[in-house]
């Protein structure tokens, strides 16, 4: 009699046997879990830029993908732009939007419950006038962030909150908005 191996059926996509068997290995070597992820970017003209993202460190060792993957951000012709691209701030939106849906997948995925639809809608206040330099007790980036989730999963309202709750736990991108993070900025 032959003995075959079955995997479980993915219900969400996310391979979790293999995020906690990455977690097991980076328990048992913690350099390997250090990483560096790198974006390299390019002035296309005005307010217009293009950036690359492909290689980062990590296992130890310097990464590529297989691929190359380019954004480019730009500003809407209300600000005299050409609007070719969402602006910056949209884009950090768009990475939170996509760090914590994730982490709700791998919950999910973790925990046994089906997702039929996640949605986030997400909302960031700005004031002007600390860009323009109106009123340099302003704040130039978000004064509040707002995130809603329209989730349709075989669960209650509160497991689906649990789930939230737990990707914002485990999210790097949640961590970076509610945490003071040191930027170095030099000029070569």
């Amino acid at each position: 009699m032959t003995h075959t191996e079955t995997k479980p059926a993915l219900i969400n996509g996310v391979n979790v046997e293999a995020l906690l068997g990455a977690r097991e290995a980076f328990e048992a070597a913690p350099k390997a879990a250090e990483f560096t992820w790198k974006a390299t970017s390019e002035w296309k003209g005005g307010v217009h830029t293009r950036t690359e993202m492909n290689k980062f460190s990590g296992l130890g060792e310097e990464q590529s993908r297989s691929k190359t993957f380019t954004i480019d951000t730009d500003h809407p012709e209300i600000f005299a732009a050409p609007d070719a691209a969402p602006t910056p701030t949209e884009i950090v939106l768009a990475g939170l939007a996509g760090c914590l849906t994730a982490g709700i997948a791998s919950v999910a995925e973790n925990r046994g419950i089906r997702l039929r639809s996640v949605r986030a809608t997400l909302e960031g206040d700005m004031h002007l006038y600390g860009i323009l330099g109106v009123d340099p007790s302003t704040r130039n980036g978000f004064s509040a962030v707002r995130v809603n989730y329209d989730i349709d999963a075989d669960a209650s309202h509160e497991e689906i909150e649990a789930l939230v709750a737990q990707s914002q736990k485990r999210s790097a991108v949640f961590d970076i908005f509610t945490n003071p993070t040191n930027v170095f900025v030099t000029v070569t």
